[in-house]
């Protein structure tokens, strides 16, 4: 059967998921809503945002779209997926009330408190005032997060009281992550590695991809403010299949076991971010959806057909499937615009993807990108995602930032240490 798929999302995880998939034979055509410059080469892009749930049903129904993969967390928050089953479409992601492990911070953490998850310890408040005084009781470190959706960007991590309370009053006063600041979890700062674990889900089963590591802050050093994730490594050195069986025992069971038994079985990819403590692994966030930039490393180690394991997904049947990963590293440099994360410009030429992608290894995913007339150019503060494939962790990261240095547009900037701790220490 030929498939006609349809990818919800415009950034470089969606594109990295139109490029895995376009290799499925099965597939016939691709839908990209809206998508970006480097969709439109595997498919077709559709003009419609990924918040226009109503919309996008309609277009899935008009088209006879076999099987809809959301990449993007506010679609999900909005409740596709249940608007998409009553209409009899299928459609891979989870319900509205499971999706919430994502999109309340707040509802995440009494969750896993129910599932005796390891996580920072926590309180949550409506009120400023309540919190401030909470915060002036228990000083730094600490770790502010508004409880809503923010763009991965809601989270501050305050060595000291005073940045605490600039960043408790930028949320719940100022409002500068809007309505997602409306609640805060204020927790325990936790000393450790960070890491991340994918796992896909079909509400009772799930299978582990392999470890990544994201590269939040925007300059080297982890310096700088936090941004949607400056480039991945996959898999982490350091993470054993101990440490992975630790996960998949103590997390990824316990919460898949409490949301089934709330009526919510959890569908889709489930993404913790984690942290290495002395105790063992601990959850900073649980997310709904592939984690991007990560997506762009995942997808280029995954052997298998990506189609086989997420229709595996949506019809209760991952048990039944072995999933299959090539040997070696992969990495993402994110090329970003001046600026980002803060204000940054449009409509800037790019040049020098053709020459990148000649070299061995090489893929660059888009994410802020689009054509104007004949000319690609920027479009976002997350410009384009240069991977690479090695056998060893160091051959793949050479060869993305050599391609990276072919990469020209004004303003270009990205962090020159990607996966560097983890060469130190592997």
């Amino acid at each position: 059967m030929s498939h006609k798929l349809l990818i919800i999302g415009s950034g470089g995880r969606e594109h990295a998921l139109a490029w895995k998939l376009s290799q499925s034979p099965k597939v016939k055509k691709i839908y990209i809503a809206p998508g970006n410059a480097g969709t439109s080469q595997l498919g077709e892009n559709v003009a419609i945002p990924a918040t226009d749930i109503e919309a996008l049903a309609d277009f899935a129904e008009k088209k006879k779209i076999s099987l809809t993969v959301v990449g993007q967390d506010d679609p999900l928050a909005l409740g596709i997926v249940d608007k998409f089953k009553k209409k009899n479409l299928k459609i891979w992601g989870p319900c509205k009330e499971a999706a919430q492990i994502e999109s309340s911070k707040a509802f995440a953490k009494n969750l896993m408190q129910r599932a005796g998850i390891p996580t920072a310890r926590f309180q949550t408040f409506g009120n400023y005032d309540h919190a401030l005084k909470y915060l002036e009781s228990i000083g730094a470190p600490i770790v502010i997060k508004a409880s809503g959706l923010a763009l991965g960007k809601g989270v501050t991590v305050c060595k000291t009281l005073a940045e605490a309370k600039k960043a408790l009053k930028e949320a719940m006063v100022d409002k500068a992550f809007g309505d997602a600041g409306n609640e805060v979890v204020i927790e325990e700062f936790l000393e450790g590695w960070e890491f991340s674990v994918h796992a896909f889900c079909d509400g009772k089963s799930f299978k582990l991809l392999p470890s990544a590591q994201d590269h939040k802050p925007v300059f080297d050093g982890g310096q700088g403010s936090n941004t949607g994730g400056m480039g991945t490594i996959a898999p982490v050195p350091w993470v054993t299949s101990d440490i992975m069986a630790d996960v998949s025992r103590n997390i990824v069971t316990p919460i898949l076991k409490i949301l089934k038994k709330d009526a919510s079985p959890f569908v889709g990819l489930l993404y913790p971010g984690l942290i290495l403590t002395k105790e063992g692994p601990k959850v900073i966030e649980f997310n709904a959806r592939f984690g991007d930039p990560e997506t762009q490393s995942l997808m280029r180690l995954m052997k298998s057909d990506l189609l086989d394991v997420l229709n595996a997904s949506v019809e209760g049947k991952l048990d039944q499937i072995d999933i299959e990963w090539h040997k070696g590293y992969a990495c993402c440099v994110v090329l970003a615009s001046g600026g980002y994360p803060g204000k940054y410009e449009k409509g800037l030429p790019i040049t020098g993807i053709e020459q990148a992608e000649k070299m061995k290894d090489v893929v660059v995913f888009h994410a802020g990108t689009k054509i104007d007339r004949g000319q690609l150019i920027t479009n976002g503060g997350r410009v384009l995602g240069v991977t690479a494939t090695g056998e060893t962790l160091k051959a793949a990261l050479d060869k993305a930032y050599a391609a990276a240095d072919l990469i020209k547009f004004e303003g270009k900037h990205y962090r020159t240490d990607i996966g560097a701790s983890s060469l130190a220490s592997s």
